[in-house]
């Protein structure tokens, strides 16, 4: 029932082109666990493939965007040579829409409509045309979770509702049928594990107020990874700035400002506050500015090196094995399961 090491389970994003936020606020910190934990630990990375299928897509072109950005992560420093590392789809692991549909059956209909971020979604979407899909998006969560006895799971603040309810369901089951599933640590613990209480948020560029983001159309604010440099360094000059004159790291008040200072940081591995002080009280826009785009042109020249570079046939042999190894795994908890409500 148990693994030999405590499991780790993250999940790497299937579909959608990533940018310089998805880069900075996600596949930085899933870089950083692997090489702070592999090892010690077992590291599940997968791909949510079904979940990404829970809104309306471009279903033409997931199977692409799926190996691609999994080359970005390698780009980014994923060492998929790593022996306590597994990288899978989920949906090449039927085990994972068997469990949730067993979980739908102790699920409660109050509790899956109190989950947050469904209510903002289906908000987005419009309630007519919402699917069933988006609302038990967290009980498959839950399934993710529990098929392979994760009791680390580092997740923004979004989904830390998620994973009560994954522990309730857990805890619902070993009540009724014994010890049948491994719960995952509370929320407190999983903060403190993660290291942050709060992921980095890289703006837009025309926009501070908000985060930046592909699923919002705004050219000008999003660098993508696949940019090509010089454009990219082009946008961070033309970056929404104010009107105050003069330099401040305060996103209350100068949300522009701030977020090239943290752009800046993060490119320079450099803590914020620390590269803060070094401009506070400069009035030269334009030269903080440049000095972002220099960064950001470089690093993005050095990226796409690397990921022109990415091994295919390596990643296509880590997928097979590891899917090979997990489908295993995934397959003796859903037994255990099917057993205990007399499936089997």
């Amino acid at each position: 029932m148990y693994a030999m090491k405590e499991v780790v389970l993250t999940g790497l994003r299937a579909n959608g082109e990533l940018h310089l936020g998805s880069y900075l606020g996600a596949m930085l910190p899933m870089v950083a666990l692997q090489k702070e934990h592999a090892g010690d630990r077992q590291i599940n990375m997968f791909v949510p493939d079904l979940h990404s299928i829970t809104t309306p897509i471009e279903y033409t072109e997931l199977q692409s965007n799926i190996l691609r950005n999994l080359k970005m992560f390698i780009a980014a420093g994923l060492d998929i040579a790593d022996e306590s590392t597994y990288l899978y789809r989920q949906s090449q692991i039927s085990a994972h829409s068997e469990l949730a549909w067993i979980l739908d059956c102790f699920t409660y209909v109050g509790e899956a409509s109190r989950m947050v971020e469904f209510k903002e979604k289906s908000e987005r979407i419009g309630n007519d045309t919402v699917s069933v899909a988006l609302f038990n998006y967290p009980v498959l969560m839950a399934a993710d979770i529990l098929l392979y006895g994760a009791v680390w799971v580092p997740v923004g603040e979004d989904q830390r509702q998620h994973i009560e309810l994954t522990r309730d369901l857990a805890q619902r089951l070993n009540n009724k049928f014994g010890e049948l599933l491994v719960v995952p640590h509370e929320t407190s613990k999983q903060v403190e594990f993660a290291g942050r209480d709060q992921a980095l948020r890289i703006r837009s560029l025309s926009n501070p107020e908000q985060k930046m983001s592909k699923s919002i159309s705004d050219p000008r604010g999003t660098i993508l990874l696949t940019d090509d440099p010089a454009d990219a360094a082009k946008k961070v000059m033309s970056a929404t700035t104010d009107s105050v004159g003069a330099i401040h790291y305060d996103f209350k008040t100068q949300p522009g400002i701030s977020n090239l200072i943290q752009i800046l940081a993060v490119l320079s591995d450099r803590p914020a506050l620390e590269v803060a002080k070094e401009w506070e009280g400069k009035t030269s826009y334009g030269e903080l500015k440049q000095a972002v785009a220099d960064k950001l042109q470089a690093f993005l020249s050095e990226f796409q090196t690397k990921l022109a570079n990415v091994d295919e046939a390596a990643l296509n042999d880590k997928l097979a094995s590891s899917e090979a190894a997990m489908r295993t795994v995934a397959n003796e908890t859903l037994l255990r399961v099917q057993t205990a409500v007399g499936l089997r």
